[in-house]
């Protein structure tokens, strides 16, 4: 539902009321003052096949513009994701390759649906359409900007303080992302703080192009779940929009108490509820995200499910199946793990070392890396909290 705007200020001030920087101050109030529908861009890189609940902040502004009418503009950055993001980063960021990258590009617009509007107010477009350039044209794009003002970035700076090494394609990303705001005449960009110097390059190649220039928009980084960095697929403190109700559940009930105003703030849009614990607050945090990805009864449901596993200490009532391979008759249980639920086998053998695997309920000996298939077969492995297969061999 649109809010209650009546007019351009009030429109502006909604729409810049929880984001942490609206530059130049005054521009959208301007922009909006015009009258006419507003093209927002936002560009993602598909460098994971995950959207996750840190992306759903942005994706949640663009939602609001789109309720006042405005054309959000999604950029699919297959290009600049060959290039890599150096944001951040302390050293250049591996490149995925093509067919890496379109592979996951074709689950972000999916994704992203579950809080944009897909109707006429989505232009979807992808940076390959424009940046697969000839070479005079790149030589015309990156005379407009300097080595100087590359690095005024702090990344770049911290790295060309140390001499650690940048390469000419890490230069060359904000160049060709402010290049995007030209090409699709943007007349607002959001990102995230950490985005903050590529959105005003965007204005400046917009000026060097003669076009109009870009009001910049910053929303606040939501913290993963465990509470202190960034949400990152990298750093593993992610939820993924597209994960399982239990899986957004559960997931959810793991974050910090002193982290939970903030996620209410920036996904529900609203402070925690008074007078109830932060154990009830939590899991009504929980309940509503499962609600808007997966629907009200998945949320009951999934809710249901954790109690009956971590609380009754029971087992869920539907366990996936596994078929064993086992070799000579015996299981290397790290390769099991790993091919039943993802990761490495070091990465197995760690989780043994932990006691985050069991069987039947009950801790496996981090010493027993080799069964016989026949121990296993109909009992339930279990690798977390909440990941379960249930063992069979084949016929």
């Amino acid at each position: 539902m649109a809010p209650p705007v009546t007019d351009a200020a009030s429109a502006a001030a909604h729409l810049a009321r929880n984001a942490v920087e609206s530059l130049p101050r005054g521009a959208l109030l301007k922009r909006l003052e015009e009258g006419a529908p507003l093209r927002v861009k936002l560009g993602l890189d598909p460098t994971a096949p995950d959207v996750h609940l840190g992306h759903t902040v942005v994706l949640q502004k663009l939602r609001e513009f789109q309720d006042l009418g405005h054309t959000v503009v999604l950029i699919i950055g297959d290009y600049t994701a060959r290039v890599g993001d150096p944001s951040g980063r302390s050293a250049t960021r591996p490149v995925l390759s093509g067919e890496q990258i379109d592979a996951n590009a074709r689950t972000y617009v999916e994704q992203a649906g579950k809080v944009l509007h897909t109707d006429e107010r989505l232009e979807l477009r992808h940076n390959a359409e424009w940046l697969d350039m000839p070479m005079e044209d790149l030589f015309g794009l990156v005379r407009h900007v300097t080595v100087a003002q590359l690095l005024e970035r702090d990344d770049f700076a911290r790295r060309f303080g140390a001499n650690r090494p940048i390469s000419l394609l890490e230069l060359l990303y904000p160049v060709l992302q402010g290049y995007d705001s030209v090409a699709v005449d943007a007349a607002v960009e959001l990102g995230g703080t950490d985005q903050t110097f590529n959105l005003l390059m965007g204005r400046a190649i917009q000026a060097a192009y003669g076009k109009a220039q870009q009001v910049v928009l910053t929303m606040p980084l939501l913290v993963g779940t465990d509470g202190t960095e960034k949400m990152s697929k990298s750093l593993g403190n992610h939820i993924g929009v597209a994960e399982s109700p239990s899986e957004v559940f559960g997931k959810t009930l793991s974050l910090p108490d002193d982290a939970m105003a903030s996620w209410y703030d920036l996904l529900l849009g609203e402070p925690p509820p008074a007078g109830i614990s932060a154990r009830d607050a939590k899991r009504a945090l929980a309940r509503a995200l499962v609600t808007r990805f997966h629907g009200e009864r998945a949320a009951g449901e999934a809710e249901a499910a954790f109690d009956r596993v971590f609380v009754a200490r029971g087992l869920p009532e539907e366990i996936e199946e596994a078929l064993l391979a086992p070799a000579n008759g015996t299981v290397h249980l790290p390769e099991l793990i790993a091919e039943q639920f993802g990761g490495s086998r070091s990465e197995a053998r760690r989780m043994l070392t932990q006691g985050a695997v069991k069987l039947d309920g009950e801790p496996v000996d981090p010493g027993l890396l080799d069964m016989p298939a026949t121990e296993l077969d109909g009992r339930v492995l279990q690798v977390g909290r909440r990941q379960f297969r249930r063992l069979r061999l084949p016929g």
